[in-house]
């Protein structure tokens, strides 16, 4: 009977460890991906730059979040389309207002397709997800097709400017609930 007791425990072991394999394996799919550890498989990115790795103007800022969503680095200037399986879309420079949105999650709320902003020019494909100090948070393009230029710093300004070309692209992407995530 000895025997017949060492080989339920055994088996009992193996079943076990084989729930807690396969316990682990499933809690490993929910982890964000900036959160998991490089695949050893992938190459260590080198650099001679003492500039941060993030620093090349296609690589998404880290804590950016996850998922389809805008990522805006109000530090950098600069706007990812970041697609469902975590591919940058497009990247692209834009022009600041004079009140930067604080880093966080937004969600867009509001488009218009042609306004006059605040700053008095013409703008299209205006796309908003934040208030700040009483200032209306958004992207837009100018509707004349002209290089965005920087705002009066005088005036408050919501508006981040983009060229016609990233403007329609945003159109495109950013719908009304999608995720804005605001870097530093």
């Amino acid at each position: 009977m000895a025997g017949s007791s060492s080989s339920i425990v055994a088996g009992l072991t193996v079943a076990a460890l084989a729930t807690v394999g396969f316990l682990a394996f499933q809690a490993s799919a929910t982890v964000p991906p900036e959160l998991r550890k490089p695949h050893a498989a992938r190459s260590p990115e080198v650099s001679t730059s003492k500039a941060p790795r993030d620093s090349a103007p296609g690589a998404l800022p880290a804590g950016s979040g996850s998922g389809q969503r805008v990522v805006y680095a109000t530090g950098r200037d600069r706007v990812w389309l970041v697609d469902p399986g975590e591919k940058v879309k497009r990247t692209f420079r834009v022009t600041p207002g004079t009140v930067d949105p604080t880093p966080g999650t937004y969600t867009v709320t509001s488009r218009s397709n042609a306004v006059t902003g605040t700053d008095g020019l013409p703008v299209e494909h205006v796309v908003r997800f934040a208030t700040i100090e009483n200032t209306t948070v958004g992207f837009s393009a100018p509707a004349d097709g002209s290089a965005p230029q920087p705002n009066n710093p005088t005036v408050k300004t919501g508006g981040i400017r983009e060229t016609r070309e990233d403007g329609n692209a945003m159109w495109d992407f950013a719908t009304i609930g999608r995720t804005v995530v605001v870097v530093h």
